[in-house]
């Protein structure tokens, strides 16, 4: 990522949902959606949508979170699953 793309330049305004990362360049999109679906605000989340899309978004959401382990809260993963079914189909 360079400093002027916007997922990155969204990321660097929200450091604190990344906290324990030293260097927010070399996160990929998938985990800086994964703690924006977890930690953000749902003006965080609606931004990072507007960012990326909805589709991809939502495609980033359920590859991480169909696999057997997956660091989503069971409440966070149940409302993004319902939430994506609707909006991204």
């Amino acid at each position: 990522m360079t400093s002027f793309d916007p997922l990155h330049q969204f990321i660097q305004s929200r450091s604190h949902l990344v906290w324990y990362a030293g260097n927010l360049e070399h996160l990929s999109e998938d985990s800086i959606v994964e703690h924006t679906l977890n930690y953000g605000t749902w003006k965080d989340v609606q931004e990072l949508i507007h960012i990326l899309g909805v589709k991809r978004v939502a495609l980033d959401f359920h590859q991480k979170a169909s696999l057997p382990r997956t660091n989503y809260r069971p409440e966070i993963k149940n409302f993004f699953q319902l939430y994506f079914d609707h909006h991204a189909s």
